[in-house]
């Protein structure tokens, strides 16, 4: 494989448990094929500087394999969790990335690499491919929501990803919907709380809590108890129809919809693009959301905004930090 034009991109993806190198080659419709991925275990870096040292070699190794020299490449994305500071390329403390505190991320990847390179947060980076090559093509104003382990948003206005004056703009997770309930982003009652994998886990939890101190179970309980509950467990017992779970999961869409309402009168978008859980679970929660969200947004903007699923499904990460790529060379 060789390239005269610089039409190959890099997507550095970081997380907790694992990290990725993509490399992608976009057409010239801006459509973006990913040509190869190569993956390690986070814990196998002594820390975070030899973690991205070994992220840069994965990427060298990357276009030795498709005889392709770093001179094809326009730009790498890295995508990483926040908090972060995009404007200066510095990493700053994910609670998922332990000592990885002001890690001047950009500046340590384009020394290697010698090419353009952008960093955002995996929210941000989500939005821009969802937006680019998923559910939000063809709009100017979209939010997307990860609904994942956590929940953040990535924000784009105007045809434009907003990121705030430091980079922490969408971290809607934090909103406060009601004074108790599950916790999320170390707060009671947030968005996060309520409307994330580990949130539902939480709202589960609370529940069958309250069902042991009235003397009942559920059937779906798992042998090692209700410390084993998660918010897979609790969607297949709501899809095979057991009344607790469904209720489980209405309590997660209402508070869903309270939230998106919150968005939608702020932001007024077109469209807002849910993935991971909503888009696995749409039809245990859709109908409780909606309820919520025609009850508390205002009409006009209601109508006019459409809430879908997230289309690239397990491809989102990949694309995200291409799309980042992509960003810089266009």
């Amino acid at each position: 494989m060789t390239s005269k034009d610089k039409n190959f991109l890099l997507g550095l993806d970081i997380g907790g448990t694992k990290c990725a190198v993509i490399l992608g080659e976009q057409a010239s419709d801006h459509t973006i094929k990913v040509i190869a991925k190569q993956k390690f275990s986070t814990a196998d870096a002594d820390n975070a500087y030899h973690c991205l040292q070994m992220l840069c070699s994965a990427a060298c190794e990357l276009l030795v394999r498709h005889n392709l020299t770093v001179e094809a490449v326009s730009a790498a994305g890295i995508s990483c969790g926040g908090p972060l500071d995009p404007k200066r390329g510095i990493i700053q403390s994910p609670p998922n990335l332990p000592g990885w505190d002001n890690i001047p991320a950009v500046e340590i990847v384009k020394k290697n690499l010698n090419i353009p390179v952008k960093l955002e947060n995996d929210a941000n980076a989500c939005a821009l491919a969802e937006w680019q090559y998923g559910a939000g093509q063809g709009c100017n104003d979209m939010i997307f929501l990860t609904f994942g382990t956590g929940l953040g948003a990535g924000i784009i206005a105007g045809g434009r990803l907003i990121s705030g004056c430091c980079g922490m703009a969408g971290e809607c997770g934090h909103i406060r919907l009601q004074e108790s309930g599950p916790s999320g982003y170390g707060k009671v009652g947030s968005f996060e709380g309520f409307c994330s994998g580990g949130g539902i886990a939480q709202l589960g939890k609370i529940y069958l809590q309250d069902l042991a101190k009235n003397g009942r179970s559920v059937p779906w309980l798992p042998a090692g108890g209700i410390d084993c509950i998660d918010a897979k467990i609790i969607a297949d017992a709501a899809n095979a129809g057991d009344v607790d779970a469904l209720k489980i999961y209405e309590i997660s869409g209402h508070q869903l919809g309270r939230g998106l309402a919150i968005l939608v009168d702020l932001l007024n978008p077109e469209r807002i693009v849910i993935g991971s859980v909503f888009a696995r679970s749409e039809n245990l929660l859709r109908p409780a959301m909606l309820k919520s969200l025609q009850a508390e947004a205002l009409s006009v903007s209601r109508q006019a905004c459409k809430i879908v699923p997230a289309a690239l499904g397990e491809a989102v990460g990949d694309m995200a930090s291409l799309a980042l790529a992509a960003s810089v060379k266009a």
